[in-house]
């Protein structure tokens, strides 16, 4: 029996041996099972489920189509050369044409508001364009008309020729609020279509300079040149605003952009193509900024309102007895903060109508009816 035990012992042993050398040295010469790695794969996407993923595909595809690329011509008149006069300059390098035209292209952005063809877009984008072409999401390229514009706010409408246009979907500012989601859909440098995220982060930003009217959405979006006049939509694809301007010190992104509210587009839309312009209500006085120096300089007891520097002789302002130096408080029963807000609640005034005007002249508080008049085209100054 030991001798049974010790050669069973001695084979496992010079078994296991010789698997030992083998494994070491020629590992190949032992039957492999393939590895196995545990992989954590993604579940099938449900349809109804792709906005839980953070996607904002169905956004996009649903404003794309509306955003259109606008490409402006303006004409410009080539100077004469004093040398072309020279008779010796003449005779070698024989007579050359003059007056003849030249060319200066530009470039921006639109959304289409209409199946009629309306294209919303900034007054810069076409400003002095003799020729306008609007290039379709599909391709197409129409000649576009400029149906009205509306310098103080930068908007201005085109009208199209073309059937089964695709249109966006206009949102409620009431709903967007700061933090939420946004993007920016154009055309910038001209690269093609292009989208990008960001939120928002502020609303009614004014005194920035960049137009007469001022109630900006601001957003990290990245917004370029070329994105004037795009689309600025909520994750539903709804239009929130019309990209407009950026703050740059170099021309580029900065991630501070800027868009009108689509309220205040709608409204300016609205009236260009019913009337072919935009009335506001216009009283004919100056204001300035109450600053702290000036209201212990005029014994204010605070720095609300604004402060009337002048009048326009003969304006509804000077008629209804308005003078340099009142504080205007209020308007039509509504708070005057500072001298924009008091543009805006003027504005949105109808003509002919009478409004109720609170000021502080010395330390007293008046009121005076103010029958509003209408505010004066903005003058274009051609080059």
């Amino acid at each position: 029996m030991n001798r049974l035990w010790l050669i069973f012992a001695q084979t496992v042993t010079v078994a296991v041996a010789v698997l030992f050398v083998v494994t070491t040295l020629k590992p190949g010469w032992l039957p492999t099972q393939p590895s196995v790695i545990a992989l954590q794969e993604a579940q099938p996407v449900i349809e109804d489920d792709k906005r839980s993923l953070g996607s904002y595909r169905e956004a996009a595809r649903a404003a794309l189509p509306s955003v259109v690329h606008i490409y402006t011509t303006q004409q410009i008149k080539q100077q004469k050369h004093p040398l072309l006069d020279d008779p010796i300059f003449r005779h070698f390098f024989g007579e050359r044409p003059e007056g003849q035209p030249q060319r200066n292209s530009g470039l921006g952005s639109g959304v289409i508001v209409s199946p009629n063809g309306y294209i919303l877009t900034n007054y810069h984008v076409v400003e002095a364009a003799d020729d306008i072409q609007v290039s379709l999401n599909d391709g197409s390229t129409h000649k576009a008309r400029v149906v009205g514009s509306d310098p103080e706010s930068d908007l201005a409408i085109l009208q199209i020729k073309a059937e089964k246009l695709p249109v966006i979907t206009f949102g409620q500012m009431d709903n967007l609020r700061v933090g939420d989601v946004v993007l920016a859909i154009g055309n910038p440098f001209g690269v093609g279509q292009t989208v990008t995220m960001g939120i928002v982060s502020a609303l009614g930003r004014s005194h920035l300079g960049i137009n007469t009217f001022e109630n900006f959405i601001q957003t990290d979006a990245a917004i370029n040149p070329g994105n004037s006049g795009g689309a600025l939509v909520d994750v539903h694809g709804n239009l929130v605003g019309i990209n407009t301007a950026i703050y740059s010190r170099t021309g580029g992104n900065h991630g501070i952009g800027f868009a009108i509210p689509v309220s205040s587009a709608r409204s300016i839309m609205e009236q260009i193509i019913q009337n072919g312009t935009v009335t506001r209500g216009w009283i004919g006085v100056e204001a300035q900024e109450i600053t702290p120096e000036l209201a212990e300089s005029f014994g204010l007891p605070d720095i609300e309102g604004a402060l009337i520097a002048g009048v326009v002789r003969g304006s509804p302002a000077d008629l209804a007895g308005v003078r340099p130096g009142d504080v205007l408080l209020a308007v039509a029963g509504k708070v005057v903060k500072n001298p924009q807000t008091m543009l805006d609640l003027i504005a949105a005034l109808k003509p002919d109508e009478r409004a109720g005007f609170r000021l502080r002249r010395d330390k007293n508080i008046i009121e005076l009816q103010v029958k509003i008049g209408k505010r004066p085209a903005m003058r274009i100054e051609k080059e």
